[in-house]
């Protein structure tokens, strides 16, 4: 027998009387009483507990639209909460073209994460969308700009004082796509006349392994 509880009365009665139990149960009125122990008419009391239970159909709607409620509203997944990064910025002449030891940096940790089998979690990022949100920043920026960006800020503390000649700061984005989108551009360095430094030119595109996925496919 299946059934939901649908009426639940509790009833505090003064008397003399035994205080009985009764509890109807079943699809009919068939009732069972029980008899608690009684006491002497001065200050007893009686306990009366009705509990009636009816037979359960197959069309509870009422019930149904409650869980689908639960379902959709409090047992929902909570939203993902936005991730924070961390970058330093200069114009693409200078990141791209003149620093000596950036190139290295970059491809000597790339090279670490393989060892390790760890996924990158740094990136190139040529005129970035996010240094809209930092007027501060972008009014000493000559133009293009070219940002490394990454989720690990110790690192880029780092980066900041091995590089020098940097701005940096952070900031948050709710997915890696939002992060590192870019504006289009076109980069274009001049080639000195008399290369004097001791080790070759950086060739034009070194960067591009470190580019988002989504640019270097479009790329292709």
């Amino acid at each position: 027998m299946s059934g939901v509880l649908s009426v639940a009365s509790l009833t505090l009665v003064l008397g003399c009387a035994p205080a009985p139990l009764t509890a109807h149960c079943g699809y009919g009125s068939a009732a069972k009483t029980l008899a608690l122990p009684g006491s002497s008419c001065n200050n007893r009391s009686q306990l009366l507990v009705k509990s009636s239970l009816t037979s359960t159909s197959r069309n509870t709607p009422s019930f149904r639209t409650a869980v689908a409620a639960v379902d959709s509203e409090q047992l929902s997944p909570d939203k993902k909460q936005a991730k924070k990064y961390y970058f330093v910025v200069a114009n693409a002449k200078f990141m791209l073209d003149e620093e000596e030891h950036f190139k290295e940096l970059l491809f000597e940790r790339l090279q670490n994460y393989g060892e390790r089998n760890k996924e990158q979690d740094f990136w190139l990022v040529i005129e970035p969308k996010f240094l809209e949100k930092f007027p501060d920043i972008t009014k000493r920026l000559r133009r293009p700009a070219v940002a490394l960006v990454s989720s690990n800020g110790p690192w880029i503390t780092f980066m900041k004082l091995r590089l020098d000649r940097v701005l940096s700061d952070s900031y948050e984005a709710d997915s890696l796509e939002e992060a590192l989108a870019s504006n289009p551009t076109t980069l274009e360095f001049e080639k000195p006349e008399n290369w004097v430094a001791p080790y070759p030119k950086y060739e034009f595109g070194w960067w591009e392994p470190f580019l988002p996925t989504v640019v270097k496919e479009s790329k292709v």
